[in-house]
């Protein structure tokens, strides 16, 4: 067993060496280790986000806070307007504590062990893996999605991987296969074959440099292991939007600090009312127009979002709990706001009658 572990992480490694994808996070072949705060971020990010969309978030997060030391200085806003459109928002309030507890507790650097880093908030057992492994090159295992399904696959494991038996032998047999040097490579290439090569539909066996391993390949499992997981119906909530105009302002709230979408901005949100937006309009409004619905999907709930627009009556000041504001239509993108609130401002613009 140990004799072919060697020659799995040989053929996986030699093949990484060759293929891997050049992402900001990534030393180049042969450099110096990556800055563990950039490994902080990436990973952070591309939790339940795929690389794609991370690169242009990741390259704009660093260009603003470069360092672990910038990021716990920072005000909340800011990192959640750095944030905006990659969507879990607890991940950037979870990433400006953890850097605030390095600096206050690790002495501005971050911690090399698994068992410290996940001290850190929003840090798990395979975030604090894949630091430990990719930025410190600690013998640490790690079990994402990818790496799940290329065990899974490699041992031709046909029971639910998510179930708590079969994760426990799942990350028993990811330590087994870390190799004693190049443990950060090592990982790295397991979610790089996963994500390129042994993906969970049609999965390119030909390319795959450890096919000779695969006891799914040779049994003829390779697509239908792991089991897909069975539908489950989505709730749907809705919310009426209420974008009440006072002139050439718009009233906006912040959300409470806790909760979907914390500490973002928005149009006033309620839930659905059966009496209608009068029913919550927080000031006097002559009345309320449809202005359209947008739908947001989440991973386990769908969001239909009923926009009405209204023109304020008189000066009253909002009944609202928490912060408000009267901005420009224009002005709203210097505030964290979620991707709803940002399509239904778009709507708002393209009206005749938005005042931007």
């Amino acid at each position: 067993m140990v004799g072919t572990s060697i020659r799995f992480a040989t053929s996986l490694l030699s093949w990484y060496d060759r293929a891997r994808r050049n992402l900001p996070w990534r030393p180049p072949l042969l450099s110096p280790p990556p800055d563990p705060y950039f490994v902080l971020v990436s990973e952070l990010m591309l939790q339940q986000t795929q690389v794609a969309t991370v690169i242009p978030y990741f390259h704009r997060f660093v260009g603003h806070l470069p360092t672990i030391a910038r990021l716990a200085e920072a005000d909340e806003q800011d990192v959640l307007k750095l944030w905006q459109g990659l969507g879990y928002y607890s991940r950037a309030r979870n990433l400006r504590r953890a850097a605030r507890m390095v600096m206050e507790e690790f002495g501005g650097r971050l911690p090399s062990s698994v068992e410290a880093l996940t001290k850190l908030p929003g840090v798990g057992r395979y975030t604090a893996g894949a630091i430990a492994s990719i930025a410190f090159d600690q013998k640490a295992p790690i079990l994402d999605g990818n790496v799940m399904r290329v065990i899974c696959r490699l041992d031709a494991i046909e029971a639910d991987p998510r179930t708590p038996a079969v994760q426990k032998q799942l990350w028993l047999r990811a330590a087994e296969l870390l190799p004693d040097a190049r443990a950060g490579d090592f990982n790295s290439s397991l979610m790089e074959l996963g994500a390129t090569v042994c993906t969970p539909r049609a999965p390119n066996c030909l390319l795959c440099p450890v096919s000779k391993h695969c006891q799914a390949l040779a049994a003829g499992l390779a697509d239908r292991i792991p089991p897909p997981r069975k539908a489950k119906v989505t709730p749907v909530e809705r919310r009426i939007v209420l974008c009440i105009r006072r002139g050439d302002r718009w009233l906006i709230e912040q959300r409470p600090a806790k909760g979907r979408w914390a500490g973002l901005w928005q149009f006033v949100t309620r839930p659905d009312e059966p009496r209608g937006p009068a029913a919550v309009t927080p000031v006097k409004v002559r009345r309320f127009t449809p202005l359209g619905e947008v739908r947001h999907q989440l991973t386990h709930r769908s969001y239909v979002f009923d926009a009405r627009v209204g023109i304020s009556l008189g000066n009253e000041e909002p009944r609202i709990d928490g912060p408000f504001r009267w901005v420009r239509l224009g002005e709203l993108s210097e505030h964290p706001v979620s991707k709803p609130q940002l399509e239904i401002a778009a709507m708002l613009a393209r009206r005749t009658d938005g005042a931007s």
